[in-house]
């Protein structure tokens, strides 16, 4: 009778795991930057709509952060971009890898992927329009003649490998004055005239509204950041309803409407949540 009860116990506890764990919310992270913030929430209010828990860690900090809390399972979703999987978290990856590639990359690792959200938010380097008008620069090739402009980058693009150093070699750039910043305040600085370029993502609000401009790679020198989901692979057993959501969200937001969503927040200071 003992065995009989413990095997009956038993069998009750498995077949409850699935439910259990379930029962535990989905954990979504983000960067530190406006546009990782408002797609966290974007897939949590998906979530919601679709009947699964869901909780949003926001702001835990930069790529290796989000991307070691991920393969720990300390976070079971974020946001991330194409070319940071190809030049920063896979080895032997090709920079022009599709996501089926990437797809196939990540699965050992027990990682999915959603399909491209629609847009494309790869780095660029901007300047004052007056100002790069006045100098006649509209490649990142024409900064070559001008030695004595002063860079003002983001902390994160100073150290990636896809950063400041690979385009400094890759254009063979002779600028000495750069200097680490804060993103946001990196805006404010070209602005000011204390800085003469810094880096960009191609949907940040700030371009028109600082009047800044977009100078062509004419190298070809960064690869493509096409926005995607990253997911646990258990979540297929733990929280299918959450996987679909985030799925389909695949081709639902283009450049404009991520550029307007950034501005609304950074901008005219509505909340990432109503956004």
């Amino acid at each position: 009778m003992k065995r009989c009860v413990a095997a009956l116990v038993l069998t009750l506890g498995l077949c409850l795991l699935p439910t259990l764990v379930s029962a535990q919310p989905v954990r979504i992270g983000s960067k530190q930057f406006t546009e990782s913030v408002i797609l966290g929430e974007i897939a949590r209010l998906s979530a919601r709509n679709a009947g699964v828990d869901a909780v949003h860690r926001r702001e835990l900090g930069g790529t290796s952060i989000l991307w070691a809390a991920l393969r720990q399972g300390d976070i079971d979703a974020y946001s991330e971009y194409t070319g940071t999987l190809t030049q920063e978290l896979l080895k032997n990856v090709p920079g022009d890898a599709d996501i089926a590639t990437l797809r196939a990359k990540l699965k050992p690792l027990g990682i999915g992927i959603t399909d491209s959200l629609g847009f494309d938010d790869t780095y660029a380097i901007g300047m004052r329009d007056d100002e790069a008008a006045r100098l006649g620069i509209t490649r990142i090739s024409d900064l070559r003649n001008h030695p004595q402009l002063r860079f003002g980058f983001s902390n994160e693009f100073m150290d990636r490998g896809d950063g400041w150093p690979g385009l400094r070699s890759a254009y063979q750039l002779p600028q000495t004055d750069v200097r680490g910043l804060d993103h946001a305040l990196s805006y404010r600085a070209v602005a000011s005239g204390a800085v003469d370029a810094i880096d960009l993502y191609s949907t940040d609000a700030e371009i028109p509204y600082y009047h800044l401009r977009t100078l062509l790679d004419d190298r070809h020198y960064f690869p493509r950041y096409e926005a995607v989901y990253l997911y646990r692979l258990s979540l297929q057993q733990s929280a299918p309803a959450f996987v679909k959501a985030l799925q389909e969200l695949a081709g639902r937001i283009d450049e404009p409407a991520m550029r307007a969503m950034n501005a609304a927040v950074k901008l005219h200071g509505r909340s990432d949540a109503a956004v």
